[in-house]
């Protein structure tokens, strides 16, 4: 930080006043600012990983407490099944020895259900099947809320 010193006085004196201008040069804390913007904003939406799950709308649907992390079941359109994210593809026989030794590690293990809105009753009645076989009784299903309409309610 520097400071410029300007003379008081118009005139050629041997003598001058001085007085100092304190002035704070901004443009470096902005130049930094805006580059942790660019990043914050490049790499915001890399760190959210998952399934593309179109998921079904409810309107009374409450979120339930995040004091454990969650283990997510992931059902695609086509009835397949993944587990916390789609580098972990099982097969319907793979999905209760699965499930079973993680309840074991962890009793207080909550489990997320996210099913496509299109995927079949009977498929999903499978997994759920698979997730109560494994001994879980904290199931919640997610919903997307519904999208609000732009035109008032009749």
């Amino acid at each position: 930080m520097g400071a410029f010193i300007k003379g008081a006085g118009g005139g050629k004196s041997s003598r001058r006043a001085f007085s100092p201008v304190a002035e704070i040069n901004v443009t470096p804390m902005v130049d930094v600012m805006l580059v942790l913007l660019v990043i914050f904003i490049i790499t915001a939406p890399l760190l959210q990983t998952g399934v593309n799950v179109n998921l079904p709308q409810t309107q009374k649907a409450k979120s339930l407490p995040q004091d454990n992390k969650p283990l997510n079941l992931f059902v695609q359109k086509d009835g397949t099944f993944f587990l916390n994210g789609p580098e972990n593809v099982v097969t319907l026989e793979e999905l209760r020895p699965r499930l079973t030794a993680m309840k074991q590690s962890n009793p207080e293990l909550n489990i997320y259900v996210r099913g496509d809105k299109d995927v079949s009753y009977g498929r999903m009645m499978e997994a759920m099947a698979e997730v109560q076989g494994a001994g879980f009784t904290k199931v919640a299903f997610v919903t997307d809320p519904p999208k609000k309409s732009l035109r008032a309610p009749r």
